[in-house]
């Protein structure tokens, strides 16, 4: 397949395009300055243009794009920028792709299971309700942001995405450095349900729904544990012997309303995955936490 990927620079995007390319596909990235060579593709979605012709030769279109929620402290600027890197890309891509006959008729659509806002220990199955928090709120803009390509007859599935466990950051950055010095940081009481999924796990199950038959929301994630179950399982894969606490209320002082993300909890059920057929290679804790400590930097 052809399969044109924004977002390519992330760490999902980089595995993924790493993975498309060993696997035999034939990888495209949309890039914001002036392509380099056939394998790249122009576009400004803030202006709102896109090579429309080369994105027509495509099979398939990953939309991974969108700023960072938690590399900045999330000011009501800040939430603004976060919106629109999500709602202008999907928006753009949804659009042309709606406007052609002919050229990529799936769209996977970047998405997050923070769509349910804080649910305690309910099973979230694709069919519940969104919340009505601010990240609930963005994923709400952000799916909408696809009704053209839908509307359109593309398929699109919405990547409701859970924590993506790497040993090159993402969620776990913050916890890695301890944990490699031994020591297990819980997060608040550790009660939360974390949902989660491995970053090979992650790149297969994208890579799965580029020709499973599957439409609207799909969690992305391969489990929910409670956070200090999870904790537990990386503290034995590191040889770590002690824990510390991190109090909720430090954390919602230093972390804002990104503090929402790590102490909410949110009880995710991998439900349309399942049953189009994707088994996860790392299907435990312990087997996540093993991968997560033996990992090697992807070559160069």
């Amino acid at each position: 397949m052809r399969v044109v990927v924004a977002g390519a620079s992330g760490l999902i995007g980089t595995a993924l395009v790493r993975h498309l390319a060993d696997a035999g596909h034939d990888v495209r990235r949309l890039v914001r300055r002036a392509p380099r060579g056939g394998a790249e593709i122009g576009w400004d979605p803030v202006a709102g243009t896109i090579d429309a012709d080369a994105l027509a030769t495509a099979d398939a279109v990953v939309d991974l794009a969108g700023v960072n929620v938690g590399s900045r402290p999330l000011t009501a600027a800040r939430k603004r920028e976060v919106i629109a890197s999500r709602v202008q890309t999907a928006g753009l891509l949804a659009r042309t792709m709606a406007a052609r006959d002919h050229g990529p008729r799936v769209l996977l659509q970047a998405s997050g299971i923070g769509a349910y806002g804080d649910r305690g220990d309910t099973l979230l199955t694709e069919d519940e309700p969104l919340g009505r928090t601010f990240f609930a709120d963005v994923v709400r803009r952000w799916e909408d942001a696809t009704a053209p390509a839908v509307e359109a007859g593309v398929r699109v599935a919405h990547l409701r995405t859970g924590i993506v466990l790497s040993p090159h950051g993402g969620a776990l950055g913050r916890l890695l450095l301890p944990l490699r010095a031994g020591v297990a940081t819980r997060l608040g009481d550790g009660r939360q349900y974390w949902s989660w999924i491995t970053l090979p796990d992650e790149v297969a199950a994208i890579t799965h729904l580029l020709t499973a038959p599957v439409h609207g929301p799909a969690n992305l994630v391969t489990r929910a544990d409670r956070h200090a179950v999870l904790l537990d399982a990386l503290r034995r894969a590191f040889g770590g012997r002690v824990t510390v606490p991190v109090p909720a209320a430090a954390l919602r002082v230093g972390l804002g309303d990104f503090s929402s993300e790590v102490l909410g909890s949110i009880r995710a059920d991998p439900r349309v995955l399942r049953e189009s057929g994707f088994v996860p290679q790392h299907a435990t804790p312990d087997e996540a936490a093993r991968w997560v400590r033996t990992a090697r930097p992807p070559a160069a």
